[in-house]
């Protein structure tokens, strides 16, 4: 390795694994790979150990999480000057030998986040960490477009450019999937290389993983994302999209020259600007796409239609709805008297007055989009 070479490091976030922190230093050290430790609050043997192997220590008490840990741990190596950092969990399941092959992905892909993704039908696989990551995989897929492997292996190697400087609001297991999908906002790009695993016998294997509690936490997690996603991140990608040239296509292709009558296109924009204003967030064109399949209308409209909830349209249909809500029901609470009940309300007033409000809009949307075809489109296809 010469001066210019990228200064690589391997992070290892531990939190009571005495038996097998040793063991998992030791092989790193073989390699020669520069060790940060991150004592997570362990209780155990573990400040004794990592003082023996002489390593670069973060350490703190009480225990934080892994995310925490990782967060902490990316710090320090952007601190002592590192380009990459690979995370590498402490149980003694990755193999040091196998970060060649995250090195070698990522000479081949230098601004990527690289993942080990574990064979997810291992012998010894624990039932939990499979529909974990089955379960994690699905909503990443959701959120960002991408096809995963394994949004679950704590096996990686970041960029550490692509950490710099970012704030995450998790701390847990749900980190390493909130770091993934938000790194693919920002057009990282996110590969996988399978690896190998080794898992200890059931009455030998130590695990911090709380189905219940986290599974809670990533379930929530996902919910916030999926919002995100489908309220800003996904209609804000398809503003870039819309210049004049992309907008003339679409106008020529979908309606000009599409052989679907002037009725269809019309019920087409409907629904999609119904489906746009219901409170269904995250699921919008999903159900759109469904509906207009289902009945046999113009799906690229339907989509189209239903980006009515874009960033600048946010509010107002969040307010229209509310204030249709209101007409409807004669009751109008205070919007800045915050307390439990009135939340309540406005929240009722929203929902009901959502589904009044959008169908108001589709009607118009609708009507108008049937009269402006009739002027400016060809006769005989009305």
């Amino acid at each position: 390795m010469t001066d210019s070479d990228p200064k690589i490091c391997v992070i290892v976030p531990t939190y009571n694994n005495a038996k097998t922190l040793s063991g998992v230093i030791a092989e790193l050290q073989s390699f020669s790979y520069p060790v940060i430790a991150v004592n997570d609050g362990s209780t155990d043997l573990t400040p004794v150990i990592l003082a023996i192997a002489k390593v670069e220590v973060c350490s703190y008490s009480p225990n934080k999480g892994k995310g925490y840990a990782l967060r902490t741990g990316f710090r320090k190596a952007l601190q002592l000057g590192f380009d990459y950092a690979v995370t590498m969990d402490s149980d003694g399941q990755h193999h040091a030998e196998e970060i060649a092959l995250l090195v070698e992905k990522s000479v081949e892909n230098p601004t990527a986040i690289v993942v080990g993704s574990r064979n997810l039908q291992a012998e010894n696989m624990p039932g939990k960490n499979t529909f974990a990551n089955r379960f994690s995989n699905f909503w990443f897929r959701l959120e960002t477009g991408l096809k995963p492997e394994d949004t679950q292996s704590g096996f990686r190697l970041y960029p550490l450019s692509a950490i710099a400087g970012r704030k995450y609001f998790t701390r847990h297991y749900d980190f390493e999937l909130e770091v993934l999908v938000r790194s693919a906002w920002r057009e990282i790009p996110i590969v996988f290389v399978p690896v190998r695993v080794t898992y200890l016998p059931k009455n030998e294997q130590i695990s911090h993983f709380k189905p219940v509690r986290d599974f809670a936490r990533i379930s929530l997690l996902n919910t916030v994302l999926v919002l995100i996603a489908f309220l800003w991140i996904k209609p804000a990608r398809l503003l870039r999209k819309f210049n004049l040239k992309n907008v003339k296509t679409f106008l020529h292709e979908k309606i000009f020259a599409t052989a679907d009558s002037n009725k269809k296109i019309a019920l087409s924009i409907s629904l999609g600007i119904f489906m746009g204003i219901l409170p269904v967030w995250g699921y919008q064109m999903l159900i759109a796409f469904a509906l207009a399949h289902f009945l046999k209308l113009n799906k690229a409209i339907a989509l189209v239609a239903s980006n009515i909830s874009i960033p600048p349209m946010i509010p107002l249909l969040l307010y229209g709805s509310y204030r249709t809500g209101a007409l409807i029901s004669g009751n109008s609470p205070d919007l800045f008297d915050i307390t439990f009940d009135t939340v309540k309300q406005n929240l009722l007033l929203y929902i009901i007055g959502s589904f009044v409000f959008a169908a108001g809009c589709a009607i118009l949307s609708g009507i108008i989009g049937y009269l402006l075809l009739n002027i400016f489109r060809k006769k005989g296809k009305a």
